[in-house]
């Protein structure tokens, strides 16, 4: 069957089972949207359901169909790994052999939060894995006296620096995560992504992350669908 366009939407992180692996990962029992359906008493997906979302997991509100309105099947991943990119890679035809660096347990190396306070000029507090918003409930009075780097990691392979727009200014936070994301392109600092994380507010009203969050990710390993579809002379448009 020949299609014309091919609209693909992503809805990032929102599982529906654990995969067979998911005990090297510490992901036993995980499945997103069973899970918060359960938590929250129930959710409302009419359009979702009539497509037969509740065929694939059990979800709370959103009971299976019989005949429904499109093919439906749950994919499980070839790639070694579990996080964002590693994901959306595979989607496109790429898989990922090799995870991605993960510094979760232990923080990042020392020579590397070194390289970091050198090309910055900044000193790094935080490096550890942490929510993105607690860590400013934490490090964020203190960036704003002092002006370091907050530095954190999460279960993924990212590496996470957050800085308040009126104490580093976002121009400068993005050329310092742009110079990160050089520094860690050697293999035993290889992480996914370097985000960009910047935030406004202060420690009586409460810290807030804006809309000028920036993702520097590793360029794919080889040629995805998306390129063979322009050399073909498609137009492949993404949001």
């Amino acid at each position: 069957m020949k299609f014309k366009r091919v609209f693909l939407i992503v809805i990032d992180s929102v599982g529906v089972g654990a995969m067979p692996d998911a005990d090297k990962f510490g992901d036993v029992g995980a499945n997103t949207i069973g899970n918060l359906a359960k938590a929250t008493g129930g959710i409302n997906l009419p359009v979702l359901k009539t497509f037969g979302y509740g065929n694939l997991t059990k979800i709370l509100g959103v009971d299976p169909v019989t005949h429904p309105r499109s093919n439906t099947t749950k994919m499980a991943e070839l790639s070694n790994g579990k996080d964002t990119m590693t994901g959306h890679w595979e989607l496109m035809g790429i898989k990922t052999t090799t995870p991605f660096k993960t510094f979760t347990d232990t923080g990042f190396p020392s020579d590397l939060i070194a390289e970091i306070e050198k090309l910055s000029g900044r000193k790094v507090v935080g490096n550890k894995s942490a929510s993105g918003t607690e860590i400013l409930v934490e490090l964020g009075p203190h960036q704003m006296k002092t002006g370091d780097l907050i530095v954190y990691t999460s279960a993924d392979s990212v590496l996470q620096i957050a800085a308040h727009e009126e104490v580093i200014p976002l121009k400068e936070l993005y050329d310092i995560c742009e110079k990160v994301r050089e520094l860690t392109l050697v293999d035993k600092w290889r992480v996914g992504r370097i985000i960009a994380r910047p935030y406004l507010g202060n420690e009586i009203d409460g810290f807030k992350r804006t809309t000028n969050r920036h993702d520097y990710a590793l360029s794919p390993t080889s040629k995805t669908v998306l390129n063979a579809l322009e050399e073909s002379r498609f137009d492949v448009i993404s949001i």
